[in-house]
């Protein structure tokens, strides 16, 4: 992209003040700004209005999971079933890695993030030797698709190389960047971060598919013949992937998508509660779940939405590419936005200064028709790391570990 048609960009959306330092930029960061204009979707700021609402909700139901004592009755069956679909090479595994460990009191990516004690012990260690499990039992290797951001792409490359990608064979390994978004004023104009970049964030944990599709990835995944993709997040440290019992159970059950679930320790748990809403399989967020819903019991007395999804989920690819010709719904979120003043000072600023724009992989699963939630044991596939100390922490994960047998 050249200045002009840049310049023609930002006009089509009133961001030409993104612009408004380009002359004073030596070559390399003229065309580190043009690059960034060219890749970013300012259509998004055209969303806001001045009266945001979140889009009410449908009609919610439960939706009936396939509970461990029915996968143990068939645990044999689904694993042949999976494993032939990893042998013919129809299984890949997407890892969500964009984020960073700011939380736990790091500068760098979170999957980086050192869990040991007598020895180091990184998450994305946790995660490939996970991995390695089922390509050990499979005899073959599983293509890896590391979705990374702006923030943390070459750090986690260089991190993936220096430790021989955990003895995971790289031509295996894909590295790709998640599309962002712009953040915006309230009144809609994009904030700058610095002279020669615009402020972004990640599009939301729903930008996943489409950020390989524009990273050409999904060509890949075509000419492989890659039928399902097995999604999940970077921070639970005990879950299974590529796991051939599950990917069986969704391929018998003939599903567009498998949600792996686990029961909520307390009704005011913090997770997503899977469930249907007008029909479609849908995902309830904690912050969302009402008391009525929280309360309600089924025929046997039990909680009827008891399930919490824990971000590990099987796509059938073709599926994917269906929805994803569709428009997913925008969310637009308050949020705190480091920017540069009109006097050239970058501020952080304390309180929520503007709107971030995002996906979410929910919504993307109550496009689909069918869903199979797939109960696993929670202490053995389920101890996410988002703080440093107390629930769902550095700690509680290593207690999960040490009690699975894992050496810290």
């Amino acid at each position: 992209m050249n200045f002009e048609e840049a310049q023609n960009k930002l006009a089509q959306y009133g961001q030409e003040h993104v612009l408004e330092y380009f002359h004073e930029l030596d070559k390399e960061h003229k065309e580190n700004l043009l690059e960034q204009i060219a890749g970013t979707d300012f259509s998004v700021i055209s969303k806001i209005t001045s009266d945001i609402k979140k889009s009410p909700r449908g009609i919610i139901s439960p939706i009936k999971a396939m509970t461990l004592e029915e996968i143990n009755t068939k645990k044999e069956e689904f694993t042949k079933t999976g494993l032939e679909a990893i042998r013919a090479g129809k299984v890949g595994a997407v890892l969500l890695a964009g984020g960073m460990g700011t939380r736990l009191g790091s500068d760098n990516p979170k999957g980086m993030y050192d869990i040991g004690i007598t020895k180091p012990v990184y998450i994305f260690q946790r995660i490939i030797r996970n991995l390695l499990d089922v390509v050990d039992i499979a005899g073959t290797w599983i293509h890896l698709f590391i979705m990374t951001s702006d923030k943390n792409h070459e750090t986690t490359i260089a991190f993936f190389k220096e430790h021989k990608y955990f003895t995971y064979n790289p031509d295996y390994i894909h590295f790709f960047k998640q599309d962002m978004a712009p953040a915006s004023t309230y009144g809609g104009k994009v904030y700058m971060e610095n002279k020669d970049k615009i402020a972004t964030s990640p599009n939301g944990n729903g930008g996943w598919y489409s950020s390989m599709q524009n990273a050409h990835i999904t060509d890949f995944i075509h000419k492989s013949g890659i039928e399902w993709l097995n999604v999940f997040a970077v921070d639970n440290v005990l879950q299974r992937i590529a796991d051939p019992c599950f990917i069986g159970a969704v391929i018998n059950k003939n599903c567009a998508v498998g949600a792996k679930v686990v029961r909520k320790s307390d009704p005011d748990e913090k997770v997503g509660v899977i469930c249907l809403e007008d029909g479609h399989p849908s995902i309830v967020e904690y912050y969302d779940q009402t008391e009525q819903l929280r309360n309600t019991k089924d025929e046997n007395g039990m909680p009827a939405y008891n399930f919490g999804v824990i971000l590990n989920y099987l796509f059938h690819e073709r599926e994917l590419e269906e929805i994803c010709g569709k428009e997913l719904p925008l969310h637009i979120v308050e949020k705190k936005i480091p920017y540069m003043d009109k006097t050239g000072r970058f501020i952080n600023p304390s309180e929520p200064n503007g709107y971030k724009f995002e996906t979410l992989i929910l919504d993307m699963i109550h496009l689909l028709d069918t869903c199979l939630p797939f109960e696993v044991e929670r202490n053995k596939e389920f101890a996410p790391i988002k703080n440093k100390t107390g629930t769902d922490s550095i700690e509680s994960a290593r207690k999960l570990l040490q009690e699975n047998g894992i050496e810290l």
